[in-house]
């Protein structure tokens, strides 16, 4: 009598891995409503809910976007807290974007894929805007990163993007200054228009 074969030995599970959302996926939960009353941002294909604004993170989104405006606009579009398509998955909102074009270029477009300028307003989120914001943000190209730092109350300046495989999206910023109340910084893409640090600072 000839032997049966043996059942198949099953696999013991994979670990578990972290599952990544496409930027239709995160549309569409958004559209039925599963971000209500949240503020989050699309990641490397993970959804990342933010800490609550403090008045003084609303205070310091004011005082940018209204000095980075009086620079930038009529010419450009200032944004705040919309988003920006870069990468593959990723769906920032920083607190302020300077983009070429206006409002009703985007329409049908999707949102802006590049900015001549993006400011993120840090307190709690420090660490990660200094380090998996700033890899990203320099693997999409952004030349002009700034993180207005409200523990220290300075600028952090992040400027000419390279690979490195060593960071979060394989690439940094080669320059990286602070400058304080009291300083100027010269936007790179309004070399004419210094801006006092103190006019981003509360």
């Amino acid at each position: 009598m000839r032997a049966l074969n043996p059942m198949p030995v099953a696999e013991p599970p994979a670990e578990p891995t972290v599952r990544k959302w496409t930027r239709q996926e995160y549309y569409r939960m958004a559209d039925l409503g599963f971000f209500q009353d949240q503020r989050v941002e699309l990641i490397s294909g993970e959804i990342l809910e933010m800490a609550p604004q403090k008045d003084v993170h609303a205070a310091a989104v004011g005082l940018v976007r209204r000095a980075v405006a009086a620079v930038f606009e009529p010419q450009f579009w200032v944004r705040e807290q919309m988003p920006l398509s870069v990468l593959n998955a990723s769906e920032p909102e920083p607190d302020v974007s300077v983009v070429a074009g206006g409002p009703r270029d985007i329409i049908g477009k999707g949102h802006p894929r590049s900015a001549l300028l993006v400011v993120e307003v840090s307190d709690t989120t420090l660490a990660f805007d200094l380090g998996g914001k700033a890899s990203l943000y320099a693997a999409a190209g952004m030349a002009d990163y700034w993180v207005v730092d409200l523990q220290a109350n300075q600028l952090h300046v992040h400027r000419e993007p390279l690979p490195d495989a060593t960071q979060p999206h394989g690439f940094r910023y080669a320059y990286v200054t602070v400058r304080r109340a009291g300083d100027r910084i010269i936007p790179l893409a309004a070399p004419q228009a210094p801006v006092s640090v103190s006019d981003l600072l509360p």
